[in-house]
């Protein structure tokens, strides 16, 4: 032990166990006790001998390396199909073994665990007011967004409307939602980020087809009306309408009416052709990622999410692809939307919290008008 240490303090010295030996060219040498002394003023002075012991990287060429991904719940069918993929890229580019340590839920509830301690290397969240929740904590860099290509986005998807066989209420746009009569069945965008997406698709109908606040609010109020129960999260809609046979339509993702039909289970929707683009972002969770010593595998997986072949995986499992090369590959699959605005056309996802789901903001009024 006591050699290590001085090896690694004193790369020029050795130790030996008599005083007798002549200093020649190379390593000087020097007796144990000698050396004991040296150590025990180092320690003496403050420094400390933890750091001594640090002979090797957090994560040499030859040492298995082990990732923690946290997403949401619909990313998995894709997920199962690109970690493979990059293992074994990786592993030939490297000669690492990389392994992935995956989480998945509610967007909302991932972000409140990450921020509580869930040592995610990589967070790919339902939206980026999500991962902005996360910045704020502390634990990702300000201009994440700008460290990733497409800013962020790795993922695309557009909401459907989920109607009951035979489409027997004949709902066909935005504008049905309001009719009397017809029960709709959305999650409470206060809890729920996929439900934040179904307001602003909501209000986007008419504020960005011409239509004033004025008249946005009228709408989107008078949908309400017709919302009977407000689910915790979008899991919770989807049991209420499938399983307790509750409502007339559901707002849901694209994706996942795309992902029912992949297992079997037929949904029939009608596809608004002015809609919102559900953007989800992909980040390096700096913080720990640096405590880990994960962060170039980190960013070499995120960097891998956008190529050809992670987005391939994407598009099967129901998202729309954000590389062009694979989109035109599947343009078939994904009908064109002929009008479709962003979350930017609303101010972003700080603007979007304050004017709409803050405490006392439009949302919570909302619910008090149609009382």
């Amino acid at each position: 032990m006591v050699d290590r240490l001085v090896k690694n303090l004193f790369p020029r010295i050795t130790t030996q166990k008599s005083a007798s030996s002549k200093s020649l060219a190379g390593p000087v040498k020097l007796p144990r006790r000698r050396a004991l002394t040296l150590l025990s003023l180092f320690v003496a002075s403050g420094i400390g001998l933890g750091w001594l012991t640090q002979a090797q990287p957090a994560n040499p060429q030859n040492k298995d390396v082990e990732l923690t991904l946290v997403t949401y719940a619909v990313t998995k069918a894709a997920y199962e199909k690109i970690i493979p993929l990059f293992a074994a890229k990786w592993k030939r580019e490297t000669g690492q073994t990389i392994r992935f340590k995956q989480s998945y839920g509610g967007s909302g509830s991932q972000t409140r665990a990450v921020i509580d301690g869930l040592q995610a290397d990589i967070v790919q969240l339902a939206l980026a007011g999500d991962t902005n929740k996360i910045q704020k904590a502390g634990l990702i860099n300000p201009g994440w967004e700008k460290e990733v290509p497409n800013n962020g986005t790795v993922t695309k998807s557009v909401i459907a409307l989920v109607v009951r066989p035979g489409n027997p209420k004949k709902i066909k746009d935005w504008g049905d939602l309001t009719k009397n009569g017809i029960r709709v069945i959305t999650a409470n965008p206060k809890t729920s980020g996929g439900a934040r997406w179904n307001f602003l698709g909501l209000w986007g109908s008419v504020s960005e087809t011409g239509g004033n606040e004025a008249k946005a609010r009228q709408y989107v109020t008078q949908v309400y009306k017709n919302v009977p129960i407000l689910p915790k999260d979008a899991r919770e809609a989807s049991d209420i309408f499938f399983k307790q046979d509750q409502g007339d339509v559901l707002l849901n993702y694209e994706n996942e009416v795309i992902l029912a039909r992949l297992n079997g289970e037929v949904q029939p929707y009608v596809l608004p052709s002015v809609n919102i683009s559900i953007d989800a972002p992909v980040a390096v969770v700096d913080k720990n990622v640096d405590k880990h010593g994960t962060r170039k595998p980190s960013e070499a997986f995120v960097k891998f999410l956008f190529t050809p072949e992670a987005q391939r995986e994407f598009a099967k499992s129901g998202f729309r692809p954000v590389n062009a090369t694979v989109a035109k590959e599947f343009s078939s699959k994904y009908p064109k939307i002929s009008k479709l605005y962003t979350v930017k056309d609303f101010g972003g996802w700080d603007a979007v919290q304050q004017k709409f789901f803050a405490d006392g903001a439009i949302f919570d009024q909302i619910q008090k008008e149609k009382r």
